[in-house]
């Protein structure tokens, strides 16, 4: 039995240990916004935030979290139901395309906002490694720059 919250819910997960993490969210709590990308921590589909640092579910282990704080995608918007910054801009930049790889790059770029709250571009390149394969870079930049400008208005 491991005791983690998740998305601001206290939880009690009865699983293996070395369950990856995104497979415990999937399909023990059904939390879909985290996907399977390449199993090996390298695309960032299955990004989480673990006590704020953006982290591949894929890999990391149930046990690793004991205790932790996970986030999904899912636990971003408000509790009034307005979406994050981050969420927001998203949508107003329009940047999905096919949208599969979106939910760990909005993932990504909160934690980038929450330690860079105005990140230079080098500071987006950086800290996000994510692949999109329909190559929404230039969007996802601009949602990001967005992002900031809004949290620094707020």
């Amino acid at each position: 039995m491991v005791s983690l919250t998740v998305n601001g819910s206290r939880m009690d997960i009865d699983a293996v240990e070395n369950k990856p993490l995104l497979w415990v969210l999937r399909e023990d709590l059904g939390l879909l916004g985290p996907k399977y990308g390449c199993g090996i921590a390298q695309c960032g589909a299955c990004r989480v935030l673990i006590d704020g640092e953006s982290t591949p579910s894929c890999v990391t282990p149930l046990g690793a979290v004991t205790g932790a704080s996970v986030v999904t995608i899912e636990g971003l918007t408000r509790p009034d139901g307005t979406l994050s910054d981050v969420q927001q801009a998203w949508i107003d930049e329009q940047v999905p395309q096919c949208g599969f790889c979106q939910p760990g790059f909005i993932i990504a770029a909160t934690a980038l906002l929450d330690s860079i709250p105005q990140p230079t571009d080098a500071d987006i390149d950086e800290a996000i490694s994510n692949i999109c394969r329909c190559g929404t870079y230039p969007r996802i930049r601009r949602a990001i720059h967005r992002a900031a400008a809004a949290r620094a208005q707020a």
